[in-house]
């Protein structure tokens, strides 16, 4: 018989071998999918993992689509070690995307390179007004944060699609509900010519530098993660909570909304009903896989946009179904919850004893 024996502290080899324990569970799985759905489950997971990364060009649109992730992820991470609950990250997306738009839509054909600043500012500033209606009703009347901002989701999505079918909508655009394709100048500037690497990759990277010093090297990231583990001895040591709440959901929804502004004056070039893609969502678990920590949430991007692409690819070539990706990312977040009890408990095998 095996049992599982709570460990006296929590074990830091399963801290990070976790993570690794759940991918390899969930490949594993993938394969008795692929078995299943009756297609060759090799094939399947070379679709899915190999294929994505085998070329300069396929590695490049890794970064395009790890990008967002790996933006939002980060200040969901903030969020979460903050003991804040932000499930809404994807309307704070939509609504960065909507008020960078407004501010790409005033360029033309004269305007210079220098809107692309005002226009990633806006991103954050819809970001953070949009996860500061969550915090106010969480600090005025003890609303749920995690039903809130989660609300204000579908929110965010009907906003979206009043404005690309009302106002916004291009006059010239054959009655499709999208704004007019933004001009060059919006464009977010890209890291090299031929790929569509833009520099929010650098700014991702940069995020997560600054995300390490605020949480490990300052008295406010030391407060903020005080506050989430034990907010008792958070309130004895004078730090504020309310604090705590407003810093990490502003932080979390100018993230988002900086991802929104990047994917919209970036690989989109405009607004459409198609902005939601569900990056909201998957940063909760790309930032849980990485254990909230930056170089983590880095590597954890990476694997979760390979998920996005591998189950477009398998999509087209092997006819299987566009849900794949979000069976992939759950049964991640549910192997890694699992594989996260061995950090607290060990499997112990007991002789049975004969009479």
């Amino acid at each position: 018989m095996f049992k599982l024996e709570a460990r006296p502290q929590p074990s830091k080899f399963w801290t990070y071998a976790a993570p690794v324990l759940a991918l390899l569970v969930t490949v594993v799985i993938g394969v008795l999918l692929f078995a299943a759905l009756g297609k060759d489950p090799v094939k399947g997971l070379q679709v899915f993992f190999w294929e994505p990364v085998k070329t300069a060009r396929g590695i490049g649109e890794l970064m395009v689509k790890a990008t967002p992730l790996l933006v939002i992820a980060l200040g969901l991470g903030v969020c979460f070690r903050s003991n804040v609950w932000n499930i809404g990250a994807e309307g704070q997306y939509v609504i960065g995307a909507v008020f960078a738009s407004g501010v790409a839509l005033m360029a033309d054909k004269t305007t210079g390179g220098w809107i692309v600043l005002p226009i990633l500012l806006a991103g954050v500033a819809g970001g953070m007004v949009w996860a500061g209606l969550t915090a106010v009703l969480r600090d005025k009347f003890n609303a749920s944060e995690i039903l809130v901002s989660l609300m204000l989701v579908y929110v965010a999505i009907l906003l979206l699609g009043y404005m690309v079918e009302g106002p916004w909508k291009d006059p010239n655009g054959y009655n499709f509900p999208q704004t007019q394709t933004f001009e060059k100048a919006t464009q977010i500037p890209r890291l090299m010519a031929g790929s569509r690497v833009s520099i929010g990759l650098l700014i991702g990277l940069a995020g997560s530098a600054l995300m390490w010093v605020f949480l490990f090297r300052t008295r406010a990231g030391f407060a903020q993660q005080v506050g989430g583990l034990a907010p008792a001895a958070a309130r004895y040591a004078g730090f504020s909570s309310r604090r705590a709440l407003y810093i990490a959901l502003l932080t979390s929804g100018g993230a988002a909304g900086l991802a929104g502004a990047l994917e919209v004056a970036g690989p989109i070039g405009q607004l459409t009903p198609y902005v939601p893609a569900g990056y909201g969502f998957a940063a909760i678990i790309v930032a849980f896989v990485g254990r909230l920590h930056p170089v983590g949430i880095v590597f954890s991007s990476l694997l979760m946009s390979l998920f996005y692409i591998g189950g477009e690819m398998a999509q087209s070539r092997m006819g299987l179904p566009k849900s794949l990706t979000g069976v992939f990312q759950g049964l991640l977040l549910f192997t890694l919850l699992a594989a996260d009890t061995l950090m607290a408990y060990r499997v112990v095998y007991i002789a049975n004893k004969k009479n």
